[in-house]
């Protein structure tokens, strides 16, 4: 229970105090990162006070171009300079358009992708909920399929596909339209999780119905950076070709560019039937979900899922903005490099009893065999001490989740690491000094 702090006067004095009296219990980031932040640019928070923190968090993969891009900036000022629409619903529009043109022409054309775009809420737990609706309305099935570790949102239908306890325990209502199964790979070891259900799918006595449609993260974020292997997430789209199932990635968190390539699914080389898109679409932080549909999918009747803020011009706008960035060499390259430079340090220095899981500019530094959750805990708030804000995830949040912007130089993620590091140092007895005289550092790139 919390103290009203108005009531003992302390309200003048505690910068923090209208929160602690007004704001909802269910508030968690401010409570890990616990300062006024008031200002931002590039990968550097500013707090209230002054204090300058390093961002290696970024919005939960909100902000993959860091804060306040000035190239994507500049675009919404001069928009909302030129006095543009700003909220429009569903209606056609200049920004809706050349989004449309543009991602369709730079993003899913390239990667061999026919899918229809479907502009869903503000957030991705939208397009997850229109992605499972969807699945059911062109099968006429109701099951779904979703895996351990998964996250997908906190809404009805979407928590039904989360496999966290605490969280589904929260809905207060009984989510049992969901199948779960092993992960192929996790904290136990791999599993033969395709070889599972591809016997239950065949087995008439199995209890499994034939589902409407498999979710999942192509890499797993908040359940400990966990990629689905490539060959096996071939055969998974094999089996529901043979069984008609619809396969939907979750593209909200791992996304953008945010596990080397636009989409984590690419390495695999497949088509899924449906995509979900948020977080770092619109390049700013703005508000912005879709769900994209495979051609041939879209069995939507006329207004089957609307939604008041599906036609957000502001991050139509940014989103345009953003994909700039990927037709230049530059910026790709300084990606790539930026991947490289994370995965060869966590190589060089990873700490005894450590295991350092790399997918791009997401890194899972696991400790649950050095600490676990107490251990995370204490690198958190020593690199947050120390003017770095970073956060644990995964099986009992014993996972520290590092997640830099794509754009950040070389030496701004080597100071980075740097930080991360020696709070393992000061928390883990037997870890060494890291060894950044075996990085080699390009500059100006």
């Amino acid at each position: 229970m919390e103290v009203d702090v108005t009531a003992l006067g302390a309200a003048v004095d505690d910068p923090t105090a209208v929160f602690q009296a007004r704001e909802s219990v269910a508030r968690s980031y401010c409570r890990v990162f616990p300062a006024v932040l008031s200002s931002a640019l590039g990968s550097t928070v500013v707090a209230e006070d002054g204090t300058e923190y390093l961002d290696f968090f970024c919005g939960a993969g909100v902000l993959n171009y860091g804060h306040n891009h000035e190239h994507i900036k500049r675009r919404v000022i001069d928009y909302l300079e030129g006095s543009g629409l700003v909220h429009a619903l569903d209606c056609y529009t200049p920004a809706k358009r050349e989004f449309l043109d543009r991602f369709a022409g730079e993003i899913l054309e390239p990667r061999g992708l026919p899918h229809r775009v479907q502009f869903c809420g503000s957030t991705g737990t939208d397009a997850v909920e229109a992605a499972l609706k969807l699945a059911r309305k062109h099968t006429g099935r109701a099951k779904v399929v979703a895996f351990s570790g998964s996250y997908h949102g906190v809404s009805r239908g979407s928590l039904a596909a989360t496999s966290d306890l605490k969280l589904r325990k929260a809905a207060g209502v009984a989510l049992d339209e969901v199948t779960f199964l092993p992960f192929p790979v996790g904290p136990k070891g791999a599993f033969a999780t395709v070889d599972l259900l591809e016997r239950m799918l065949t087995d008439d006595l199995s209890g499994l119905e034939p589902p409407a449609a498999v979710i999942l993260e192509a890499v797993q974020m908040e359940g400990g950076v966990y990629r689905f292997p490539d060959v096996e997430l071939r055969r998974l789209r094999e089996l529901c070709d043979i069984h008609g199932i619809v396969l939907i990635i979750d593209e909200i968190q791992a996304g953008c560019g945010r596990t080397g390539t636009f989409f984590s699914f690419e390495t695999a080389g497949i088509v899924p039937d449906l995509i979900t898109v948020s977080k770092s679409i619109s390049g700013l932080g703005l508000p912005m979900s879709v769900l994209l549909i495979r051609e041939g999918m879209d069995s939507w009747d006329v207004g089957d899922h609307p939604g008041t803020f599906r036609g957000n011009q502001l991050a139509f706008v940014a989103a345009c903005a953003a994909l700039d960035l990927w037709q230049r060499p530059d910026f790709v390259a300084k990606a790539r490099q930026g991947a490289e430079l994370l995965r060869r340090f966590w190589q060089d220095n990873t700490p005894p009893g450590v295991e350092i899981r790399c997918e791009g500019h997401a890194i899972g530094i696991d400790l649950r065999a050095v600490g676990g959750r107490s251990a995370a805990d204490a690198v958190v708030s020593r690199c947050f001490e120390h003017g770095l804000i970073v956060e644990s995830t995964g099986r009992d949040k014993a996972v520290v989740k590092v997640f830099p912007a794509l754009t950040m130089s070389p030496e701004v993620l080597i100071l980075g690491c740097e930080i991360i590091h020696d709070a393992l140092r000061s928390v883990l007895p037997h870890a060494s000094p890291y060894g950044v005289s075996n990085i080699r550092i390009t500059r100006n790139v």
